[in-house]
Order: structure tokens, then C-alpha cells, then sequence
């Protein structure tokens, strides 16, 4: 009885997941970092990561609004240019386009594997 319980419970989060997956395509663009570095010269550059991570490195020309303050901080951000949005490695991003998005902002973009997957300019400090 008690796997049956659990296997529905896998179950459920399974399709939670690819049910927020399917969701989440409808409103966010996943770039390669080739695409990524086409377009994000022309774009708000964001990386949600906290300060610290953000200070260890970061993609040049990025500023930083950590996802959790991003409800606070939403202001920084124009609703009339596209939105680049990293982190370590997509999770935080996903989210904070989720966030941007109930907020009315449109042409939102993140690197496909954030930040431990890019391999080009890198500012510390």
C-alpha cells in the first residue's frame, strides 16, 4: 500500500514538472551561449544570483538583481527592451522569468545551462 502512495506522489511531481516545462516555453526563450552572445549586447542583461556569486564572476556587462529580490527590484527593469537572464545554471533564471512575466514583462531570454556553461568574457569583482 504504501508504494502505491509513493508511486503516486512520483507521479504527481512528474507531471507538475513537465507541466511547468511545457508552461514555462510559452513565455521564455533558451538560448545556446552562441545565441545568447549574438543578441545580449542589444538586451537588460541580468544575473539573478545572489551578490556574492555575482562577485566572484560574472558575464561582462551584467548587472545584478538577485531572484530574491527581484519582486522588490522589478522597477530597474524596462518593460521596452529584451531581458537576458542567467544564474548558475538555469534554475534561478527559469524562475525569475516566471516572476518578470506576472509582471507583464515580455522577451525574456536565458543562457541554456547559466553561467558554469559560459566561455566568454568574465568580470570578477
Amino acid at each position: 500500500m504504501g508504494w502505491i502512495i509513493l508511486l503516486a506522489m512520483i507521479a504527481a511531481y512528474l507531471g507538475y514538472f513537465f507541466i511547468a516545462r511545457y508552461l514555462q516555453r510559452r513565455y521564455l526563450t533558451t538560448l545556446s551561449e552562441v545565441d545568447f552572445r549574438a543578441g545580449y549586447r542589444k538586451a537588460q542583461l541580468i544575473d539573478v544570483r545572489e551578490p556574492n556569486e555575482f562577485k566572484n564572476g560574472h558575464i561582462l556587462g551584467a548587472r545584478n538583481i538577485p531572484l530574491t529580490q527581484l519582486k522588490m527590484r522589478h522597477t530597474e527593469v524596462r518593460h521596452d527592451m529584451p531581458i537576458y537572464l542567467y544564474d548558475t545554471n538555469g534554475t534561478r533564471s527559469a524562475r525569475a522569468a516566471a516572476v518578470l512575466k506576472r509582471m507583464n514583462y515580455t522577451n525574456l531570454f536565458d543562457l541554456d545551462g547559466g553561467f558554469k556553461k559560459w566561455n566568454g568574457r568574465i568580470k570578477h569583482g
